[in-house]
């Protein structure tokens, strides 16, 4: 007769399950903290994903769940914590969600409008029409309560005008279309209206008609110091670099791209270059280690400091101002803030003396970036 050779096996199985769960979490010691943004994304997705804006009552019972969940993963044993810690990250990431798309909360114009748009120009850029496009807030609309406008609308110049010159802080007034910024075209599209929302954008439209100076930009520059600092920077140097090359240049510094002629941009994207336009990590990378490797250089050719200080935590340090000052001069986008924060971890290992080039670095960017501004979650530079 056959005999069974583990005798017993069907009735240990869910003992065993429980072993091999156990065994499985245990594997994961010294890796958990890359398992935080995947936590954080899972909460922040189901947040997007929900049909209705829920109401207040959702928030408290994801809080007290949370508590919960915290207080159980404090006193659990190193078997089951990290279960209840990862659940404890994903109710996070909803609230985190939540809180950040009540925080960013402006009208959005509900109608199309024509008529008179007035504002401060707080961002200058193209269209995908290659046609220049302003940012403006302060704004107001004709026969529009104050408390319907938009904290922001951005319009892109049409016609053949006369436009004023656009610089920063310039009050400006013209008559335009305006309309509330659209979906997606196609299911699980782009959602533009989504990307608005964040923005503060309430509205997108064109004008055909002049655009012209209400008050000069001198009344109007409070608040956008950086602003004029990187349109400053980008003007000097398309006046030394001529032509398409002083365009790209001032994209890959300031990221600007107001100059860019559109025939460069389609040329990029035809040979697959066209991430070179955005500021990421190969332009933060060869930033902070030419700034470190110069300094670290320089201070080696004297050898008396050389033997006496620190030089490689001074060239750290050195770069990791050089990153934070290139964060601020190029817009901060989302590919740049996770390049900082990445190269920031690398250079404060080096300060630490820790090991310097590791995958946590990447999950430390990605749950920082999440926790300050979730809907990243959902761009491609994430």
């Amino acid at each position: 007769m056959y005999a069974e050779p583990f005798p017993g096996a069907l009735s240990d199985r869910p003992a065993a399950t429980r072993l091999w769960i156990s065994g499985a979490l245990l594997a994961q010691r010294g890796h958990l903290l890359l398992w935080v943004p995947i936590c954080l994304s899972i909460g922040i997705g189901a947040w997007f994903s929900l049909p209705n804006e829920p109401a207040t009552g959702f928030y408290w019972i994801c809080a007290a769940i949370g508590l919960v969940m915290a207080g159980l993963g404090l006193l659990g044993g190193e078997h089951v914590a990290p279960v209840f810690w990862g659940a404890t990250l994903i109710l996070i990431g909803a609230l985190l969600a939540g809180a950040r798309a009540h925080s960013v909360a402006e009208p959005v114009l509900g109608f199309r409008y024509y008529g008179p748009v007035q504002g401060r120009i707080v961002d200058i850029d193209r269209s995908a029409s290659d046609k220049l496009r302003l940012t403006l807030d302060q704004v107001v609309l004709e026969d529009v309560r104050p408390e319907r406008v938009p904290a922001r609308v951005r319009v892109s110049l049409h016609g053949d005008g006369p436009h004023v010159t656009p610089e920063p802080g310039l009050t400006v007034i013209l008559t335009g279309h305006l309309s509330p910024p659209n979906g997606p075209v196609e299911p699980g599209g782009f959602d533009f209206r989504r990307l608005a929302w964040f923005e503060q954008l309430g509205a997108v439209g064109y004008t055909r008609n002049p655009v012209l100076a209400l008050a000069p930009a001198e009344q109007g520059r409070a608040g956008l110091a950086v602003f004029r600092l990187r349109i400053a920077i980008s003007e000097w140097v398309r006046a030394r670099i001529p032509g398409a090359a002083g365009a790209f240049a001032a994209v890959i510094l300031t990221g600007d791209r107001s100059a860019m002629p559109r025939e460069s941009v389609e040329a990029l994207r035809a040979t697959n270059m066209a991430h070179l336009l955005a500021i990421s990590g190969l332009h933060m990378g060869l930033l902070t280690g030419v700034v470190f490797a110069g300094l670290r250089g320089g201070m080696a050719l004297f050898p008396w400091f050389a033997l006496r200080f620190p030089t490689k935590k001074i060239a750290a340090f050195g770069a990791l101002l050089a990153g934070a000052a290139y964060l601020t001069l190029s817009g901060s986008a989302v590919s740049t803030e996770r390049a900082f924060i990445m190269v920031s971890v690398m250079l404060v290992a080096v300060l630490l003396e820790r090991r310097a080039i590791s995958l946590r670095s990447v999950a430390i960017a990605a749950s920082l970036i999440l926790v300050v501004a979730p809907e990243a979650l959902f761009g491609a530079g994430f």
